[in-house]
């Protein structure tokens, strides 16, 4: 567990996924994560992401403290070649949750002596994710198919 605020938390991925499968049919999370001609996920690619994400880095569930609980709007994963991060509940997207959440990434990657991060692509149209990885020291290093890939040195 990583306890990032009073109210913020990231929570080790445990193979139990089903609410998020609400945010993969969301179509403008689509387009913004996997394309426009991307389709809505089904359990079973929910899952098979999920397990994949887990194999390649640290999978976590990105959890606000809402009363006394903490419930999930969003994952992100924790590896030297990528960082996706999705903010899965609507109401939660241009709070600043994101900033924190690399913040905190890239202090435990500096705790298992990674010496930079890379984000593989963001689409050139995806202006938020952007904004968000440029104000976390990201910059760009490689114009992809769709966009750039990132790089951040710790």
């Amino acid at each position: 567990m990583i306890q990032i605020t009073d109210t913020l938390r990231l929570r080790p991925y445990d193979g139990k996924c089903k609410f998020a499968l609400e945010w993969y049919q969301d179509r403008e999370l689509l387009d913004l994560v996997d394309g426009k001609e991307s389709r809505p996920y089904d359990m079973e690619r929910l899952i098979k992401m999920y397990e994949y994400l887990s194999n390649r880095g640290e999978l976590y569930f990105i959890e606000i403290k809402q009363g006394n609980d903490f419930v999930p709007i969003g994952d992100v994963t924790l590896s030297i070649e990528d960082l996706p991060i999705v903010i899965g509940e609507k109401g939660y997207r241009g709070e600043g949750i994101g900033s924190k959440v690399i913040e905190a990434l890239k202090l435990r990657a500096s705790a298992l002596g990674y010496k930079q991060l890379g984000v593989r692509e963001i689409y050139d149209y995806n202006i938020a994710s952007q904004k968000l990885f440029e104000k976390q020291g990201f910059n760009k290093v490689k114009k992809t198919d769709k966009g750039y890939s990132y790089r951040c040195i710790l």
